[in-house]
Formats: structure tokens, sequence, C-alpha cells
């Protein structure tokens, strides 16, 4: 309750909409492209178990689509969230002889994913509503496939400069 004048002219209230939920994905690409897509179900968060369950639906979609990656070295770039620096995670790193590429926190364009794909991700689907999560996901997938290989190599090899 608020106290005010009696001829103090009333306040308009506004309709309140509820705001858009959030959606995580999980994106791995190289420089050919997307490797593996995945969300997150609506209020999960990433854990150290489902990095790693992740990144074995990762190791199986290499297999299957892309096996010269591990004949030629594969190397993973992630930050240093806890589920990235958690033991689970680096004993599954050091089962499957992954190489992790380091990752300093000042340096933030060492992360390709964050500016280099996210970036344009977001000025694409800036203004757009979606009624599901189904048509988000269907339009984040439509504008990767649209991207040309060239975006992805300029994003990989960026780090190859650094």
């Amino acid at each position: 309750m608020t106290w005010k004048h009696p001829s103090t002219p009333v306040t308009k209230k506004f309709k309140v909409q509820r705001s858009a939920a959030k959606v995580m994905a999980i994106v791995f690409w190289d420089a050919k492209g997307v490797i593996l897509f995945n969300i997150l179900p609506q209020g999960q968060c990433i854990s150290s178990f489902l990095y790693c369950s992740t990144r074995d639906c990762l190791r199986d979609v290499i297999l299957c689509k892309r096996p010269g990656l591990f004949r030629r070295g594969f190397v993973l770039q992630h930050d240093n969230a806890t589920p990235h620096s958690a033991n689970l995670t680096q004993q599954w790193l050091q089962r499957y002889g992954w190489e992790i590429f380091p990752h300093t926190a000042q340096n933030s364009y060492l992360i390709p994913s964050d500016f280099h794909l996210f970036g344009p991700l977001k000025c694409h689907l800036g203004g757009m509503a979606f009624k599901t999560e189904g048509d988000l996901v269907g339009e984040w997938k439509n504008w990767f496939a649209h991207l040309d290989l060239d975006f992805f190599r300029v994003g990989i090899y960026s780090l190859v400069l650094c």
C-alpha cells in the first residue's frame, strides 16, 4: 500500500507478460560445421555427469561421422566451469585421452562458441518469438545448416593465431 495525496492521479498499471523461458544449448563444432547439438531439459543445469554423458554422445557421433578427427588428433576446448573441471570429467578425459586446449579467462577471443557462434545466432534470433521450444530448436538447426563452411573455418582457425 502506498500513501499519496488525494489529488495525485492514479498510476497506470501495465499488463505483465511472462518472459520467455531460457533454453540451454550444448554445441560442439569444428572447422567443418556443427558436430553435435543438444538441448537441456527445461530447468536442468549442466553437471559433470551430464557433461560426460554428452561427450559420450559426441564421441559416438565423431566415430560415425568424422572418424578422421581421432586419427589427426582431437583437441577439446572448454572453460574452467565446475562441470568441466570436476573429478568425473577429468577421469573421463584421461580414459579417452582427449587433449584440452588451455583456456584463460582473460582472453575472451579464445571462446569461439561464445563470440563467433552464439553472437551471430543471437542477432539472427533477435525480435523473433517462438511458441514452443521445438520451434526455437528448429530455427537454430536451420540457421546452422545455412551457414557457409568458411564461417566455421574462420572461428576455429582464429584459435591458431592466438
